[in-house]
C-alpha cells in the first residue's frame, strides 16, 4: 500500500502545467457517516490562467504549492513558541510513559488480538496454490500498466477513463484535486487498486476456518485503510493547501492537538471527536423534563414529566444499554424519542445504569436483571399502581429485556405486556464483526485485564467499535485534528459516543462468553438466570423488533432472526442507516426510510426483505401505532413523585454524570 501511494508518477509533456492542488477550492469538513449533515457542494476549481508559463515542478509531476498565491512562509514567533510547547508537554508524556512501564509486570503483551495465527494460517492457505497468488499479480499489474498510460494521456491533454473508481459514498476523497489534478488521481487509482488487490489475495486463501477468514479480512481492511494517501500530509491535496496557504501553522497546530489528545489519555492516544466543553449533561444535552424515583446499586429509574393531560394506561419501561449511557435516546428535543414519546402520550420510565466500578465487579448479569427490569417493574407499580408495562429493549438492554421475559415465563410474571426490541442480538450464531474480537485467545485477554481492575475500561469497548468504522471514527479526526490542524466541531452524537461506560468483570466475561462465544441464549436451557432455566420459546406477548440496514454492531439478518425464536406475534421493521441514526430517527428530521411487510414473517431475512415496502421518513410512527393498538385506555396523566415514590432529583440524575475516568 505504501508503495502504491508514493510510487512515481509520469512526468508531464513539455509546456503542460500541472493544476496546482492549492488551486481547488475546500470542500466543508464532514461528519462520520452515521450522524453527517448533508454535505454542502464545492465550488468548482479556480480556473487556469490563460498563458501560464511552465512550472518545473509541474513538469515533474509535483503540485506547484510553492508557487500557489496564498502560500505564506511559517510566523518564526509561532513556530518557536508551539515548539517549546510541544518539548515541555512530551517531556511529561515520556515521564508518564515510564512510570507507567514501571508498574507494569515486565511482561509485553505478545499478540493479544490473536492476529498472528490468523494471517500464518491463511499465508500457509496462499503457498498451497501459487499459480492463483501468481495469476493475481499479473492482474494487479496489468491494471497498474493501464492506470499510468491513462495518466500520461491525461498529462498529454487527452481524455482517459479511471481503471478503478472509490465506492460511492467514500469521504476520503471528496476534494476536486482527486479528481481533476492527474498527480493525486493517479495516487488515488494506485491505491484503489493495491488496496483491492490485498482484499482479492486475501479472499482468495481457500480451506480457511469462517472465523480465521473473517478476522484476516477485518485486520486486512484495518491495514488498507490506514494506508491510505488521504492520511499522510505529503499524499492529501487538502492538507498540502492548508499547509502553503497557513505556512505550515496546520502543522504544528496538528501537533499540539495530538499532544492533548494524548495527554487526555494519559499517554494513550484518545483522539478528540467533538468540543466536549460545549455539552453538560442535563443542560443541553438529556434535558427531558423528569424526576429520579428510584435507585439502587445498578440503576436509577427516570419518570419523565407528561405533556398531556391524559395518558396511555399503560406506562412505557426504557432498557437501555449499558455499554453506552441512556441519554442516547435523549440527546436534544429535536432528535429525543423520550421526549416524543411522552408528547405521545406515553408515561415513560428509563432506567439509568451506574457507571460501575471495582467495588461492582461481581455484579452479574442476573444482577441486572434482578436490580433493572424486575426492581424497575416493582418502582413503577408503586409509582403509578400499573402492573403491566410495554417494555423497549435497547442493543445490550434488549438482550437483557429477552432473557428477563424468558424468566418471567417461567415464574408465570405477566407485568409486561408487550416487548420492542431497538437492533438487538438474541441469536449470536453471525454476530457481524465484532465476532473477530471473540474467540478463546482474545477473551482470555479481557478477563486478565478485568481481573486486575474489576471491570473493562470504557475507552477500550470505544477502541473496539472505532475499529468498525475506522474511516469515519478513527482516521478523518486524524486528518482534520492533526493534519489540518482544526479544532473538533461541536455534536452530541459524537459527545455521547466518547462517554464511555465500564462493564463490571463478572457481567462482561458472562455475556461474551454465554451469548457470543457459546450462542447459549438461543438454546432451550442453555442459560440460567437467578435459578431458572431459559427458553424464549416461552415468550409469547406481542413483541416488535426494529433492525438498521447498515448496523455494524447487531446486522439486521442476525436481529431478524429473533422472529422465529419467540411463540407470540412478532412485527419486524427494518430501517435504513446505522445502529444509532437508525433508530434516532424522528418524523421531523425527514431522514432514512424504513420498510414493512405485512405479511407472515418467512424464515429468510432475504426473503422478507423481497417482499417488504419501503416507506418514507421515520419508524416511530409505525411503532407508535402498533404499541397503541395492544391497549388504547387512557388515564389522567400522572406527575413524577406524585405517587407512592418521592422524586429524590431532576432528571437525568447522578448516575449519568459519573465519566469513565472518574
Amino acid at each position: 500500500m505504501a508503495v502504491a501511494a508514493s510510487s512515481p508518477v509520469p512526468a508531464a509533456a513539455p509546456g503542460k502545467v500541472a493544476r496546482p492542488a492549492a488551486e481547488v477550492s475546500k470542500p466543508p469538513a464532514a461528519a462520520p457517516a452515521e450522524a453527517a449533515a448533508p454535505e454542502a457542494k464545492p465550488e468548482p476549481a479556480a480556473p487556469q490562467p490563460a498563458a501560464a508559463a511552465p512550472d518545473p515542478a509541474a513538469a515533474k509531476g509535483v503540485p506547484a504549492l510553492a508557487e500557489a498565491p496564498n502560500f505564506r512562509l511559517p510566523d518564526p514567533a509561532v513556530v518557536s513558541r508551539t515548539m517549546a510547547d510541544v518539548a515541555e508537554r512530551g517531556q511529561r508524556l515520556v515521564a508518564e510513559f515510564l512510570r507507567r512501564q514501571g508498574q507494569g509486570d515486565g511482561r509485553p503483551a505478545t499478540d493479544p488480538l490473536n492476529i498472528g495465527g490468523a494471517f500464518l494460517e491463511m499465508t500457509t492457505r496462499l503457498m498451497s496454490n501459487p499459480a492463483r497468488l501468481v495469476q493475481a499479480q499479473i492482474g494487479f499489474w496489468q491494471d497498474y500498466l493501464t492506470l499510468w498510460q491513462n495518466t500520461a494521456r491525461r498529462i498529454m491533454g487527452g481524455q482517459a477513463s479511471p481503471v478503478i473508481a472509490e465506492r460511492r459514498g467514500d469521504k476520503r476523497f471528496k476534494d476536486d484535486a482527486w479528481r481533476e489534478n492527474e498527480v493525486f488521481d493517479f495516487i488515488k487509482q494506485s491505491y484503489l487498486l493495491s488496496s483491492r488487490y490485498f482484499t482479492n489475495v486475501v479472499h482468495g486463501a481457500e480451506g480457511l476456518p469462517p472465523k480465521t477468514a473473517q478476522k484476516v479480512d477485518f485486520y486486512t481492511r484495518q491495514f488498507v485503510d490506514a494506508m491510505s494517501p488521504t492520511n499522510f500530509w505529503m499524499t492529501n491535496p487538502e492538507v498540502l493547501r492548508k499547509t502553503a496557504e497557513t505556512g505550515g501553522e496546520n502543522l504544528l497546530k496538528g501537533l499540539s492537538n495530538l499532544l492533548s489528545d494524548l495527554e487526555r489519555g494519559h499517554g494513550k492516544l484518545r483522539i478528540n471527536m467533538t468540543d466536549e466543553s460545549k455539552f453538560k449533561i442535563g443542560e443541553n444535552i438529556a434535558v427531558t423534563p423528569g424526576k429520579v424515583v428510584y435507585r439502587n446499586a445498578l440503576m436509577e429509574l427516570i419518570q419523565y414529566t407528561p405533556t398531556n393531560d391524559k395518558v396511555l394506561k399503560r406506562p412505557l419501561l426504557i432498557l437501555p444499554p449499558w455499554i453506552n449511557k441512556f441519554y442516547i435516546l435523549d440527546l436534544r428535543p429535536k432528535n429525543s424519542f423520550v421526549r416524543w414519546a411522552v408528547s405521545q402520550g406515553h408515561t415513560v420510565f428509563v432506567c439509568s445504569w451506574v457507571n460501575p466500578d471495582e467495588s461492582l465487579a461481581e455484579m452479574g448479569f442476573d444482577d441486572y436483571m434482578r436490580l433493572g427490569p424486575y426492581a424497575a417493574l416493582d418502582a413503577i407499580e408503586q409509582a403509578t399502581g400499573e402492573r403491566q408495562v410495554n417494555a423497549i429493549g435497547y442493543c445490550l438492554g434488549g438482550t437483557l429485556l429477552a432473557s428477563t421475559l424468558a424468566h418471567m415465563a417461567k415464574t408465570g410474571d405477566d407485568r409486561v405486556a408487550s416487548a420492542t426490541f431497538f437492533t438487538t442480538m438474541l441469536d449470536f450464531e453471525e454476530a457481524g464483526e465484532l465476532g473477530v474480537f471473540i474467540d478463546e485467545e482474545q477473551l482470555q485477554a479481557i478477563e486478565a485485564k478485568m481481573s486486575q481492575r474489576g471491570f473493562l475500561e470504557g475507552s477500550e469497548m470505544a477502541d473496539t467499535f472505532n475499529m468498525l468504522r475506522a474511516n469515519d471514527l478513527i482516521w478523518s479526526f486524524v486528518v482534520q485534528n492533526y493534519l489540518l490542524g482544526q479544532e473538533p466541531f461541536p455534536f452530541d452524537l459524537l459527545f455521547w459516543n466518547g462517554d464511555s461506560t465500564r462493564m463490571p468483570a463478572k457481567m462482561h466475561s458472562f455475556y461474551l462468553r454465554r451469548m457470543y462465544q457459546q450462542n447459549d441464549l438461543v438454546k432451550p436451557g442453555g442459560i440460567e438466570l437467578d435459578g431458572v432455566s431459559l427458553d424464549l420459546r416461552d415468550v409469547k406477548l406481542p413483541t416488535y423488533v426494529l433492525a438498521t440496514r447498515e448496523d455494524h454492531i447487531a446486522p439486521w439478518k442476525s436481529s431478524y432472526r429473533a422472529t422465529g425464536l419467540f411463540s407470540g406475534p412478532v412485527r419486524f421493521v427494518l430501517a435504513a442507516s446505522g445502529h444509532i441514526a437508525g433508530v434516532v430517527n424522528s418524523p421531523d428530521s425527514g431522514k432514512y426510510s424504513h420498510w414493512v411487510n405485512e405479511g407472515p414473517s418467512p424464515q429468510q431475512p432475504g426473503d422478507w426483505f423481497e417482499a417488504a415496502t419501503e416507506l418514507a421518513g421515520s419508524w416511530w410512527p409505525d411503532w407508535q401505532r402498533w404499541v397503541v393498538a395492544q391497549d388504547r385506555t387512557m388515564v389522567p396523566a400522572r406527575q413524577p413523585g406524585e405517587g407512592a415514590l418521592p422524586a429524590l432529583e431532576d432528571a437525568p440524575g447522578s448516575y449519568v454524570k459519573v465519566m469513565a475516568g472518574d
